[in-house]
């Protein structure tokens, strides 16, 4: 293997040796079912969790610990079948009207159709920063790992290890970057019909209902807001050449929307961070 390929493994490992400090999770001790009542459900011992909704409700979770900056893995199946309306939320976000965000959104589509993973960035309760894809393979077949690499310098978002996005701190360009406020992770299935597929044009099959995703393997480093990082290169380390080049091939194949490039949306001029590298964000 050549040498981009082992920078690339030693960047990897360096992540792993932060998730080994937490072991897979037993998720009736590390989140609550908040709310669905019981289309919400933990089993196989708390290995296994499943959110479903139908006509009447959807159903969430959330974590009883709140992290500030680390890595977050979670091994999600999404709903099959006719999944249009539907929204598979996955995120961390703390509280308030100035609230920081940082998120997955898997919205439903007709049979056939694929899903279109939606990722977004807020700050100080400002979004507006989406960048969607589509994925490299069905992710209603089998459970699929998607990742948050949260430290002070960026966000990386991973699907499977491959990062799909990298949003840098730019501070220096006078962008806000969230930094100060510690999140909870959630997660919720619900209806969003009025926008989700299509832009609101097919609407949700009730006839299908219970729609159900299931959640496994769930892993977090062991920073929380009282502790800080086990490894200070964790907030250090940066893409390599080979990942940079795994992100290249994500946003030119498989990105179907960017907000740096919707001239539309900014007649005035894209935001301050749109102006650095495509790649970068």
């Amino acid at each position: 293997m050549g040498s981009s390929s082992n920078g690339y493994s030693v960047f990897l490992l360096l992540f792993a040796v932060v998730v080994a400090t937490a072991s897979a999770s037993d998720f009736s001790q590390d989140f609550d079912l908040t709310w669905g009542d019981n289309r919400a459900k933990i089993f196989n011992g708390g290995q296994l969790l499943s959110l479903s909704l139908d006509q009447a409700s959807g159903s969430g979770f959330q974590s009883k610990k709140e992290y500030l900056f680390g890595r977050i893995d979670m091994q999600l199946k999404l709903v099959a079948g006719n999944s249009a309306g539907t929204v598979t939320a996955y995120y961390l976000s703390s509280q308030g009207s100035t609230h920081d965000e940082i998120d997955f959104e898997f919205l439903g589509n007709l049979s056939g159709d694929p899903y279109i993973l939606h990722t977004n960035v807020f700050t100080q309760g400002k979004g507006n920063r989406e960048q969607q894809f589509y994925l490299w393979f069905d992710p209603t077949r089998n459970f699929h790992t998607y990742s948050i690499i949260w430290t002070a310098r960026h966000i990386i978002f991973l699907v499977d290890n491959v990062p799909i996005r990298l949003f840098k701190n730019a501070e220096s360009m006078g962008v806000p970057f969230p930094k100060n406020q510690p999140m909870r992770i959630y997660s919720s299935l619900w209806n969003a019909d009025d926008w989700a597929t299509r832009g609101g044009l097919v609407k949700t099959d009730w006839s299908k209902a219970p729609f159900t995703a299931y959640y496994r393997n769930f892993r977090a480093n062991s920073s929380t807001p009282t502790s800080s990082f086990p490894d200070s290169t964790f907030q250090t380390q940066e893409l390599d050449s080979y990942s940079r080049r795994r992100l290249r091939w994500v946003q030119k194949n498989f990105m179907i929307y960017n907000y740096c490039t919707d001239l539309k949306r900014f007649p005035q001029g894209v935001p301050a961070e749109c102006k650095r590298s495509r790649f970068n964000l």
